[in-house]
């Protein structure tokens, strides 16, 4: 069996999330040993599942593998008597994991160096990740201790997601799905005020205004500049006009149009100033130095 060289780098835009089963040691000097793998490969832009790979591992010694598993679905030693040896498959598992982010819960302290020791004993190259993704550690940081202790187990019964089977490839696809939650909890509380989640508005509930019959203040856009917490106020248009404002997208229903062509029509006909000026001469000469109800009462005549 020959493996490639670990510094090989496959696809390293590809992350995997992979998960062991082991053997608890029960007494000082006793070995973790491996008895189930799982992983999927994923395309991280889209989280897309691009391959998975599980197999039962049969340890060299099968005493060490209980009887029966305190564990509803656990792996017990008619489970695994039949399974290949880590040696057998140990070429596909490295092939997985080789040249690609490694990704799972808790995975640091115990997945890597299960796999690492698991190669050791057989004498093979170790498969080399390009990156480290620990869930523990990124969601402890940016999640909190909301969700508890922030075991699989506990953040699975915070989101509703079922209880944790403790096999490798369901636990796999729990950890993506525990992931997205917690992913998009903290979208959406990073998109509105401190707070607001949790029914506490920072300034009290934003300001909407309905729409009003009466003329609002020429002073007052159709959405205001004004900031609450950080995100205008909103404000329904006005069925009348509410100003003069040349940006605004559009005009309300019973104001003009505000096109910059548009002028309004004059009482009298373009070419005919000549001679309304001649009627306004005229119209002095005759009310002159009489009173002023006569300028009043022949004035009407050039309006019309």
């Amino acid at each position: 069996m020959t493996f490639p060289n670990p510094s090989t780098n496959p696809a390293p835009s590809e992350i995997v999330f992979f998960d062991l089963e082991t053997t608890v040691p029960n007494r000082s000097g006793q070995k973790f040993v491996v008895l189930e793998f799982g992983a999927i490969v994923v395309c991280p832009r889209k989280l897309v599942e691009l391959e998975s790979y599980c197999t039962l591992i049969r340890p060299k010694d099968l005493s060490v593998v209980a009887l029966r598993s305190s564990r509803s679905d656990g792996i017990t030693r008619e489970g695994v008597k039949d399974a290949p040896l880590f040696e057998d498959v140990a070429e596909r598992i490295f092939g997985i994991l080789n040249g690609r982010i490694w990704a799972g819960h808790n995975i640091r302290r115990f997945d890597c160096v299960r796999i690492r020791e698991a190669f050791e004993e057989i004498g093979k190259p170790a498969p080399v990740p390009v990156g480290t993704i620990d869930s523990l550690g990124v969601l402890t940081e940016k999640f909190g201790r909301r969700a508890g202790n922030m075991k699989m187990a506990t953040l699975a019964s915070y989101f509703g997601l079922g209880q944790q089977k403790h096999r490798s490839l369901d636990d796999v696809r729990m950890n993506l799905e525990v992931l997205k939650h917690c992913a998009t909890v903290l979208f959406l509380e990073s998109s509105l005020p401190a707070g607001v989640l949790n029914g506490k508005w920072p300034h009290g509930p934003p300001t909407v205004t309905t729409r009003s019959r009466s003329i609002l203040d020429s002073s007052v856009p159709s959405v205001s500049n004004a900031n609450w917490g950080g995100y205008p106020s909103i404000t329904t248009r006005s069925r009348r006009n509410i100003g003069k404002f040349p940006c605004r997208e559009e005009n309300s229903r019973k104001s003009p149009p505000t096109s910059l062509s548009y002028q309004r029509a004059p009482p009298y006909a373009r070419g005919s100033f000549g001679k309304m000026t001649e009627r306004v001469t005229n119209l002095l000469c005759k009310v002159q130095n009489k009173p002023l109800s006569n300028l009043i009462k022949h004035s009407h005549s050039l309006l019309r």
